[in-house]
């Protein structure tokens, strides 16, 4: 687990989960995903498979520029508009 990102609206924390030696193909899609916290929604989401690949690919694509924490925001704010979960405390 590794906190990725931080800001007055949104949390994301990415969620690793390694493949056996010689189990992965090139065509898989790597395993884990991420989670998005909507800190003002107080919804969240775990997004893994195609989602949280285009989602990585997105980010990374943002990261090539100088990108603001308003631009990153913004590009979150797609994602986290899917999540229905309310976070609790637990």
């Amino acid at each position: 687990m590794h906190l990725l990102y931080q800001s007055d609206s949104y949390i994301v924390v990415q969620f690793d989960v390694p493949v056996p030696e010689g189990a992965r193909d090139e065509r898989q899609l790597s395993r884990g995903g991420f989670e998005i916290v909507d800190k003002f929604a107080r919804k969240e989401i775990f997004i893994e498979g195609a989602l949280a690949q285009q989602f990585q690919e997105g980010v990374e694509a943002l990261s090539e520029g100088d990108p603001s924490e308003e631009e990153y925001d913004d590009f979150i704010e797609r994602f986290a508009n899917l999540s229905q979960t309310p976070v609790l405390m637990h």
